[in-house]
């Protein structure tokens, strides 16, 4: 009868602790604010076809990216494919610089594992 009193208060901290856990790493995986995952499947769907099943499958895949890279590498990268585009000496610059290249190389893997899983 001593081990059942006990059970109580260790389920109740262990849900705790869970649900602690749990939302922390979800506020981890959810840093990509609204507008940016809006404009990632507005894109995806430009590209893919307008269709419902498209709706659902770049939805997926923005979760997908955004579960892989931090939002701030996201951004990075999405510079460096803005600005790469630019002709002269400053489309170069991000054209040629290595940490841009790395950004864009970890997009890239994230956005080919979104397209495995939901394409």
């Amino acid at each position: 009868m001593a081990r059942a009193g006990m059970l109580g208060p260790i389920v109740a901290v262990s849900a705790v602790l869970a649900a602690t856990g749990m939302g922390a790493r979800a506020d981890e995986i959810n840093d990509y604010p609204t507008s940016a995952r809006a404009e990632y499947v507005f894109g995806c769907m430009k590209a893919n076809g307008e269709t419902r099943q498209t709706l659902d499958q770049c939805s997926c895949s923005v979760d997908v990216v955004a579960s892989l890279i931090p939002y701030e590498r996201y951004v990075t990268a999405e510079t460096v494919l803005s600005m790469s585009q630019v002709r002269g000496n400053l489309g170069t610059q991000f054209r040629s610089s290595e940490q841009a290249t790395n950004a864009l190389n970890d997009l890239r893997r994230a956005q080919a594992e979104a397209e495995v899983r939901c394409f």
